[in-house]
């Protein structure tokens, strides 16, 4: 599987996912810590950051693990905690197409900030293989997550660590793709009715249901108006 970017191109999709490599190696770090405290080794550390590769259920499957959770449980958890990457694959259908072997990985390691960066149509401009740019961006930032997760494991065995709090790195993390989706976006309007329709969904359905809910209203009002914006440049 080879790449067809120049070495400056490679650079620009190293350049464009340091902010998430960042994010990715503290909280991977965080991960590895709390999963060594419950007596799960480095290689478990590897082994789930490498095929499960979800930085939100890695952290709720810790839970799962150690409360001996049955299969159905751990199914319908993981289903609830990563239902939006049905959103995200249903978007990313047109960018991906014709991606030949990429494809595959590039599907399988589509994580939230992933996602916020193959989305910045503005910096695969003057990219002369947009896929294997995509490529790329999903393959550093895998390696960032496996890196802090071995890292953490490893920290954690050798050091004791008071591990309050550790978890709320992940939300940290939204948040700042969050701002930095809002800063390069003129419009507004997606980070508007996302917000809207968790919060609403948040206060009437309650924090152990909303998500699901709260994807489906948002991808039904960014259809309608993204219908509407066609209908009139048409």
């Amino acid at each position: 599987m080879k790449t067809k970017l120049s070495a400056k191109e490679i650079k620009k999709a190293f350049l464009a996912t340091v902010p998430v490599m960042t994010g990715y190696l503290v909280l991977g770090i965080g991960f590895g810590i709390i999963l060594n405290t419950k007596g799960y080794g480095v290689l478990w550390a590897l082994a789930m950051s490498v095929f499960i590769y979800a930085g939100s259920m890695q952290f709720v499957a810790i839970d799962l693990l150690t409360g001996g959770a049955s299969l159905i449980a751990v199914a319908l958890t993981t289903l609830m905690v990563n239902a939006r990457h049905l959103f995200y694959g249903i978007s990313m259908i047109d960018k991906y197409r014709g991606a030949g072997a990429k494809k595959p990985y590039m599907i399988y390691t589509l994580t939230d900030e992933t996602y916020s960066l193959v989305c910045n149509d503005s910096a695969t401009r003057a990219v002369s293989d947009k896929h294997s740019y995509y490529f790329l961006v999903s393959l550093f930032d895998h390696i960032y997550w496996v890196t802090g997760s071995v890292l953490g494991s490893l920290l954690g065995s050798i050091i004791p660590f008071n591990t309050e709090g550790i978890d709320f790195a992940l939300t940290a993390l939204f948040i700042t793709v969050f701002v930095e989706q809002w800063l390069d976006n003129k419009n507004h309007s997606p980070a508007l009715i996302g917000v809207g329709a968790s919060v609403l969904c948040l206060l009437i359905i309650g924090r152990e249901n909303f998500l699901i809910p709260a994807m489906i209203i948002i991808t039904v009002l960014l259809i309608v108006i993204k219908k509407k914006e066609v209908s009139t440049n048409a």
